[in-house]
């Protein structure tokens, strides 16, 4: 038997508000690992009161961020996760910072 997909993550257009389906809605009574497309009809938005079409699919978390079709494109970066291109942004940030630390000891 194969492992569970992952369930989309949906973002409230008007607050910025993430439904998580692993975590569900408990003021709502909403059980965790409930997808978006199960909540009851007349669910809404726990922070401003959006109707469900107001939401967006942001796809699983993890994903890597930004459109499907422009993954392949930026040599590879673009595959990344958003955490993966933070530690190359400051990774990167680092490594320059030593070495130009280690300009100071020439002679």
């Amino acid at each position: 038997m194969s492992a569970p997909q992952p369930l989309d993550r949906y973002e409230c257009r008007s607050c910025g508000y993430i439904y998580e389906p692993a975590k569900g809605d408990g003021d709502k009574g909403v059980a965790p690992m409930t997808p978006f497309t199960d909540l009851p009809p007349l669910w809404r938005c726990p922070v401003c009161g959006a109707k469900r079409p107001a939401f967006s699919n942001i796809g699983p978390v993890g994903a890597p961020s930004g459109f499907k079709e422009n993954l392949g494109y930026g040599l590879g970066v673009n595959n990344l996760t958003p955490a993966q291109k933070t530690l190359l942004i400051y990774g990167s940030l680092g490594v320059a910072i030593l070495f130009f630390l280690s300009l100071y000891g020439l002679k």
